[in-house]
């Protein structure tokens, strides 16, 4: 019979390589769970590399990309390899200056931007070419601004063009969806604000409901909100609510655990205290079949069903891993994402 310790110490090597094997398996398990989706194209590097802050790309149903360049200050479009800008910076109507957002109607190539020139926040409405067809400045007092980066997400940045209206989010309306007409008259407001403890502190309570109005091209809307507990919902196209779900998943089990009950403060250059409130989401966006993507701050994106039922876990690679800050698609089935100005294929597309 060996000496005990010889049992032992065999005992324990089986026990570690059982550990090593468990371990493994739990890799290669979650890797399996996280599908990675790789480039099939994009925008050449030499004329991706000659933008400053690109956060929008996008591409008309005639095949025309449009490129918002935040640091920029401009607005590019793109076809046959040759990039061509179509804004200028400048205060004056027509102009661009601190831009926060931007988006397209893919059927004519139309598009808004919002902008602050002076700090006071200002949307406009151009023709494919640039020309500029409306504008309307956002009153308003200044609000808790949920920022990423140098990224502000919510307000105007969470801007959405449906061709006729302009979506914002302004929960100090009492509603987490306003629709506008080119001027700015409120057309409509839609979406409860939730419940989220923090109602004594209106700014924590509000930045607890900023978050990203989408409108899905199945018919109806999504809401995503930007921060607190993460969850979304589903509209209607009258506005009513559908559904409501909560986003779950292990990438995003270390927010929700370490979620304060009270926030830093910081003063507004008015004198202001208002709260830093961190996002969970980075941004989202709705395919063509109805399907929501939502890139959270850590490198992955979880999509889900018309039902509200997540159907994948998936991280985009070009170069390297994306940490995407736009997501746009297209009708042939392409994701077009920021940063890089990267393309990709949506799985399964037929």
């Amino acid at each position: 019979m060996p000496p005990v310790s010889l049992v032992a110490s065999s005992f324990r090597r089986k026990i570690a390589a059982a550990s090593l094997v468990v371990a493994l398996a739990s890799t290669a398990a979650s890797g399996a769970r996280v599908e990675v989706l790789r480039s099939t194209g994009g925008i050449p590097v030499h004329i991706a590399g000659a933008f400053n802050t690109p956060v929008g790309f996008q591409q008309a149903d005639s095949g025309v990309y449009y490129v918002f360049d935040r640091r920029g200050h401009t607005v590019y479009t793109i076809a046959n390899d040759t990039a061509t800008r179509i804004m200028e910076v400048g205060a004056e109507p027509g102009r661009v200056l601190d831009p926060t957002a931007f988006d397209i109607d893919p059927r004519d190539g139309s598009f808004v931007i919002a902008d602050a020139p002076s700090r006071q926040e200002r949307i406009q409405t151009f023709s494919a070419s640039g020309s500029r067809i409306a504008g309307f400045t956002v009153p308003g007092r200044e609000l808790p601004r949920l920022t990423l980066d140098t990224m502000v997400l919510n307000g105007v940045g969470s801007i959405q063009y449906t061709g006729r209206t302009i979506l914002i989010n302004q929960p100090e309306r009492g509603a987490l969806v306003t629709e506008l007409t080119f001027d700015g008259t409120p057309q409509r407001t839609f979406g409860n604000l939730r419940p989220t403890g923090q109602e004594a502190d209106t700014n924590v309570h509000l930045a607890m409901n900023a978050g990203l109005p989408l409108i899905n091209p199945s018919g109806g809307f999504y809401f995503v909100f930007l921060a607190g507990v993460p969850m979304f919902r589903k509209y209607d196209e009258q506005g009513h609510l559908l559904f409501e779900r909560h986003i779950e998943g292990p990438e995003m089990d270390e927010y929700v655990r370490t979620m304060p009950t009270r926030w830093p403060t910081r003063r507004t250059e008015d004198g202001d205290l208002l709260p830093l409130v961190p996002p969970a989401i980075r941004t989202a966006g709705v395919d063509r079949a109805g399907r929501l993507w939502i890139a959270l701050t850590q490198p992955y994106t979880y999509v889900y069903d018309s039902s509200g039922e997540k159907l994948k876990t998936v991280q985009f690679k070009g170069a390297d891993t994306l940490l995407p800050n736009s997501l746009f698609f297209t009708k042939d089935g392409r994701i077009l994402v920021t940063p890089g100005c990267y393309e990709f294929r949506i799985p399964g597309f037929s």
